[in-house]
């Protein structure tokens, strides 16, 4: 057997690829001529398989994407192609649901605003500081102050998308003691899509983690975003393309939400000058949820994984639907 990879790989990984291979043929293409060569007798690849590359396949049975993400990867002869696919997810699960935790304390104690106060060496708290108790009275009633923070204990965190990584920040919510109610259309921990409605009602923070598909591209228009309580932040660690920026910008306007924070964008990087930059209310991070000093061994860890079990004939992990891009 023989697997194939383009782009190359360091020589330190590709050693301990070579081992996991055992009997398996390797090769480190280093050039697309190169790869185009050798793939045409691949049982494997691994790397960024193109259109070129598979039509001069001529006995491919198994593709190992270096992403998690597969919207950029899947086109239609791929998807026809009776090779196996698996990706690379699993590998950012805690680290995004440490991100989004992050969002979710800032809007909850309003740090989103103390820090941009700071720099107008600004002393309010959020509520007024004649709302302040005193030291002769206490804190024996709720004040301004009180209801501007949240007690996260009494919050709805909703999730669309209960996979690894909604599944990780369900945990970490429940750590606070949120209530975690959540939409999938496979995990059946979870409301099936249909429940969507019911989950916008009850959420105080939504946290969209949901896979780019064919399914979810476009699905937060403003209709939707009119659904949810005008209390509610949302939070999109999932993908770009499913939260449309216009609308999401004037369901803020309109005040059909509470705040946003976005680490994806349907356009990377977020443009200059776009309304979501000034806006108060919102946290913007430039795609950097899943990074990590932990990842890469993670992900070499993964292709280790199924990389030995194809040589020896062992069930993949990871396998993918590739109709669905997940």
């Amino acid at each position: 057997m023989k697997l194939v990879i383009h782009p190359p790989v360091d020589s330190e990984r590709f050693q301990k690829i070579q081992s996991a291979a055992g009997d398996m043929l390797v090769v480190n293409c280093g050039s697309p001529d190169k790869a185009l060569e050798h793939v045409l007798d691949a049982d494997a690849f691994f790397g960024k398989i193109t259109a070129e590359l598979l039509e001069r396949a001529g006995k491919l049975r198994w593709i190992q994407s270096p992403t998690a993400s597969l919207e950029h990867y899947v086109f239609p002869a791929l998807i026809d192609h009776p090779c196996m696919l698996t990706n690379m997810r699993g590998l950012f699960s805690d680290v995004i649901a440490d991100h989004v935790m992050g969002y979710i304390v800032c809007f909850a104690r309003n740090l989103h605003i103390y820090i941009r106060q700071q720099f107008d060496e600004v002393y309010e708290p959020v509520g007024g500081e004649s709302a302040r108790s005193s030291f002769a009275t206490g804190p024996g009633v709720v004040s301004d102050i009180d209801r501007s923070h949240k007690h996260l204990a009494d919050q709805t965190l909703g999730i669309v998308g209960l996979g690894a990584i909604g599944s990780e920040i369900a945990r970490r919510a429940q750590a606070f003691g949120m209530k975690v109610v959540s939409v999938d259309p496979v995990n059946p921990a979870a409301w099936p899509m249909d429940c969507m409605g019911e989950l916008l009602s009850m959420a105080d923070f939504l946290v969209i983690a949901a896979p780019h598909t064919p399914k979810t591209a476009g699905l937060f228009r403003l209709p939707l975003l009119r659904q949810m309580k005008p209390s509610c932040y949302l939070i999109n660690i999932g993908r770009g393309a499913i939260v449309i920026l216009d609308d999401l910008v004037q369901a803020l306007n309109e005040g059909a939400l509470a705040g946003a924070a976005l680490d994806v964008y349907e356009v990377e990087p977020l443009p200059k000058g776009h309304p979501l930059w000034k806006m108060p209310n919102v946290i913007l991070t430039p795609h950097v949820a899943g990074y990590s000093p932990r990842i890469p061994e993670r992900h070499l860890a993964t292709l280790l994984e199924n990389v030995s079990r194809f040589a020896r004939g062992k069930e993949m992990i990871n396998v993918v639907n590739k109709a669905e891009w997940f």
